[in-house]
């Protein structure tokens, strides 16, 4: 089972060398515009679909959202690189941070348990984290995702205002 978002503020995932630098204003209604621009870099063969389009622009509107307040004056910062094999992304913004991790954390392990368990009764109960913050489009999903998707993991830093992630992606076999 995965064991949700870590903490560490010396992962070697926020190793930012030979990774592509943008900065962004935290306009909402561009989220997408970004999103697109980020991965204009990344090799087709690892596009999946607009997965990864889907993923990284997740992730620009909760810096965004949570993290910036939708606040246009202020900045979030993105390193991001691309292989055939791989994806490798660090969002910063300039907010206070995620406080509520560890409950977060808590809620994503008993909501896993119960879906590997096969226990919906249990599960309807988990299927959106919500605390005094959220608001009508929250729902921590798009963390459940980010979880699936960045399969070598998700590291916030001690501050909780900068998340690295990244991604392995399997070699395609010519004729699959």
């Amino acid at each position: 089972m995965n064991k949700g978002i870590r903490i560490d503020e010396n992962s070697p995932f926020f190793d930012t060398k030979n990774l592509f630098f943008k900065e962004f204003p935290s306009d909402y209604r561009q989220v997408r515009f970004f999103g697109l621009l980020m991965i204009q870099k990344s090799p087709a063969s690892i596009r999946d679909v607009n997965l990864l389009e889907q993923q990284v622009t997740e992730l620009l509107k909760n810096a965004i959202k949570h993290g910036n307040k939708r606040d246009v004056s202020k900045k979030i910062k993105v390193w991001h690189g691309y292989t055939e094999n791989s994806a490798h992304l660090i969002i910063e913004d300039e907010g206070e941070g995620f406080k509520n991790l560890e409950e977060w954390n808590e809620f994503y392990q008993k909501r896993q348990g119960f879906l590997e368990a096969g226990d919906f009764e249990k599960l309807i109960d988990y299927a959106s984290f919500r605390n005094l913050d959220s608001d009508f489009e929250d729902g921590g999903n798009a963390l459940f995702a980010a979880l699936e998707y960045w399969n070598e993991g998700v590291v916030f830093n001690a501050k909780r205002n900068k998340v690295a992630v990244k991604r392995k992606f399997k070699r395609r076999i010519i004729g699959d």
